[in-house]
């Protein structure tokens, strides 16, 4: 039998099928690490290689390449969710509006956090915030090591977002998976869900969040199982529309252009990154 393939992946439907088998449909067996929530994983992956292969946040996997990590980003996205919704208030606060934010403080788990990426670009493009209208503070560093936050953002104190939301320490929030059913909370963006149906009219793109990763040295040595893993991850997406999990380079194109427009906007890349280099790598194995 060969090597199993370590892999860190959420639960999804994407995985289902390939963790109740322990293995890809030609027979490699699959090593599924036990990860929660999943960004645990980005830092072991993007710093070590921990993992064969991993579910990476994509400004993470950005910033890992422009960094020159060994480490092939692939045309599989794993995770994405429209994001009007995930910057939050407290509802006893009405008036703090999308515009109000100027000057106030918004606690986001990083300031490489994708979801933060977006919603950063979200109230540039809707409310002409610039990210440095408002006082960003955070809980933790990057990823990736190398990367420092810009000297705008702060620390926060211990404590969870919502309970620093609650207590006054912080005047707005971002949150993703984690974000609260509570109602003492509401989103900072009125009508999120039409906001974000009317952003994506716009942009004709969905905001995705994680893509897949394969060590550099897999990539080159497995390749054929690398090609299946992801075969199996495409065969077993929904059909949805709009397209909530954009696979393959071309469709992957117009996001991946979007995101590192922004990235570069805000100071998260410490280089500008070319849309063909992105998956340059994994197109040079045949895994593009």
């Amino acid at each position: 039998m060969s090597t199993p393939l370590r892999l860190a992946i959420a639960d999804s439907r994407l995985t289902t099928g390939l963790k109740a088998a322990s293995a890809l449909p030609d027979g490699t067996p699959l090593a599924f690490e036990a990860v929660k929530p999943i960004h645990r994983a980005f830092a072991p992956m993007a710093r070590e290689g921990r993992y064969d292969a991993s579910e990476m946040a994509i400004v993470t996997a950005l910033q890992a390449l422009a960094y020159g990590k060994p480490i092939v980003l692939l045309p599989v996205t794993l995770a994405a969710r429209f994001q009007h919704r995930c910057i939050i208030r407290l509802a006893s606060r009405p008036d703090l509006t999308p515009a109000g934010l100027a000057g106030k403080r918004v606690g986001v788990r990083a300031y490489t956090q994708t979801t933060g990426m977006w919603v950063r670009a979200i109230l540039a493009e809707e409310s002409g915030l610039p990210t440095q209208a408002m006082r960003w503070a955070t809980q933790e560093g990057a990823h990736v090591a190398e990367y420092a936050d810009p000297d705008f953002v702060e620390h926060l104190p211990e404590g969870s977002l919502p309970e620093l939301l609650r207590n006054g320490e912080l005047d707005a929030a971002i949150l993703g998976n984690d974000l609260p059913d509570d109602p003492i909370f509401a989103p900072v963006i009125t009508a999120p869900e039409q906001a974000a149906q009317a952003w994506f009219a716009r942009h004709g793109i969905v905001p995705v969040n994680h893509i897949l990763v394969v060590r550099q040295d897999v990539a080159e040595t497995r390749t054929g199982e690398v090609a299946a893993l992801m075969a199996a991850l495409r065969a077993a997406k929904p059909e949805a529309l709009p397209d909530m999990l954009p696979m393959g380079e071309e469709a992957m194109q117009a996001p991946i252009a979007h995101i590192i427009r922004t990235c570069l906007a805000q100071g998260l890349l410490p280089r500008p990154v070319a849309v063909e280099e992105v998956f340059a790598p994994a197109r040079a194995l045949g895994l593009a």
